[in-house]
């Protein structure tokens, strides 16, 4: 039996704030199915059971939508690897990369549009994307047990930036073929942290062992 198509919302008054917030939660729910140059703003005021201009009333361009929309979904991304402070620092490390794995999973089309598609040429998006690692880097220092001044140390920071940038870059290899399981992908994530970990600061790293 056929499925009719999902019918417009019925209009609802909703306070100006309320009304912003049920449109970027709609487009960051879309964004999980396509990438974010995809999304219709036409499609996303009907769900909202709101005229096309009345969107426009809250977003003054499509690609301010657009902005509102990426970051809402990175702050959604930044909550779910949050560390769990009950857990030992190996897990802790483990339970936070397979988070972040299991988010991009459920969120690869946009993921990969990110990252390597037609919006990784656009500024303001590319600077939203930086802005999400510095803070990734930050929740990793945040966590190592050494003093402020260590967690400084140039040759730590540019560990953990590339730690990131490998773990992007394996990432998305793996959502297009993911040639081996989701913990083999864990396992090595956080291997290759602890090796790095070692070549900088072996103390750093054998406390980071389980």
């Amino acid at each position: 039996m056929s499925t009719s198509p999902e019918a417009p919302a019925k209009r609802v008054r909703l306070s100006p704030d309320e009304r912003k917030t049920q449109l970027i939660t709609l487009g960051v729910k879309m964004l999980g199915e396509r990438a974010i140059e995809d999304i219709s703003v036409s499609e996303i005021a009907d769900r909202a059971g709101i005229s096309r201009g009345l969107l426009f009333h809250y977003f003054p361009t499509k690609q301010d939508f657009q902005l509102e929309v990426v970051r809402h979904a990175n702050a959604e991304l930044l909550a779910r690897v949050v560390p769990d402070p009950t857990l030992s620092l190996f897990d802790m490390l483990r339970d936070s990369v397979g988070r972040y794995i299991d988010y991009v999973s459920e969120n690869r089309t946009s993921y990969l549009a990110l990252l390597r598609g037609p919006t990784s040429s656009s500024p303001e998006l590319a600077a939203m994307v930086e802005q999400t690692r510095h803070a990734i880097v930050d929740i990793i220092l945040t966590q190592v047990p050494l003093s402020p001044e260590e967690r400084e140390q140039p040759r730590l920071v540019l560990v953990v930036r590339g730690w990131v940038a490998f773990t992007e870059e394996t990432t998305l290899s793996w959502l297009r073929g993911e040639s081996i399981s989701r913990d083999e992908l864990i396992e090595l994530l956080v291997e290759s942290l602890l090796a790095l970990s070692m070549a900088v600061n072996p103390a750093l790293a054998a406390a980071l062992r389980p």
